[in-house]
C-alpha cells in the first residue's frame, strides 16, 4: 500500500485498486452513477479516504466496500486486495444473487438471426401468422 496522500481521486483509486481496467473506464462509471458515496452520486474528481464507504455496481452485482489503503499505482492484485474489505452484508447478497443467475434460464440464441428468422419475427410483429409447416400439420 502506497500511503502518500490522505485523499486520493476515486477514479484513480477504483483503477489500483482493480474494480476497472483502465482509469477512464472507472470515470465512465462514477459518471454514470454506478459509484456512490453515503447513498448519493459522486463525480470522479471526488476524494476519497481511509474509512470511506463506496458502493460498486458491476453488472448485476453490487459491492459495498470500506477504503482501507490508498494507493495510486496499479499494483498485483493480492496488493489491491488489502485496499478495500467488502461487509458481510454485501457478500451474503452477492452470492444470493449469484444463485439466483444460475436458476435463470439462458438463451439458446447465438449470434444474428438468420434471414429466416428476420422474416418470421416481421410476421408476428404484424400479427401475420406464421407461413411454416407444423411437423404435426397444420391443425388452423
Amino acid at each position: 500500500m502506497n500511503e502518500t496522500a490522505e485523499k486520493l481521486r476515486v477514479d484513480k483509486w477504483l483503477w489500483a485498486a482493480r474494480f476497472f481496467k483502465t482509469r477512464s473506464i472507472a470515470a465512465d462509471a462514477v459518471e454514470s452513477g454506478k459509484v456512490t458515496m453515503d447513498g448519493a452520486r459522486i463525480k470522479q474528481a471526488k476524494t476519497v479516504g481511509v474509512g470511506d464507504v463506496l458502493v460498486i455496481r458491476l453488472g448485476p452485482y453490487q459491492h459495498e466496500i470500506e477504503v482501507l489503503g490508498l494507493s495510486n499505482k496499479r499494483g498485483p492484485a493480492p496488493v489491491a486486495q488489502q485496499l478495500y474489505r467488502e461487509t458481510e452484508e454485501s457478500k451474503k447478497k452477492r452470492a444470493i444473487q449469484a444463485e439466483q443467475n444460475k436458476l435463470l434460464p439462458h438463451s439458446d440464441l447465438k449470434g444474428r438471426p438468420t434471414k429466416r428468422d428476420r422474416r418470421e419475427i416481421a410476421r408476428m410483429v404484424e400479427g401475420k401468422p406464421s407461413s411454416r409447416k407444423s411437423a404435426w400439420g397444420d391443425f388452423d
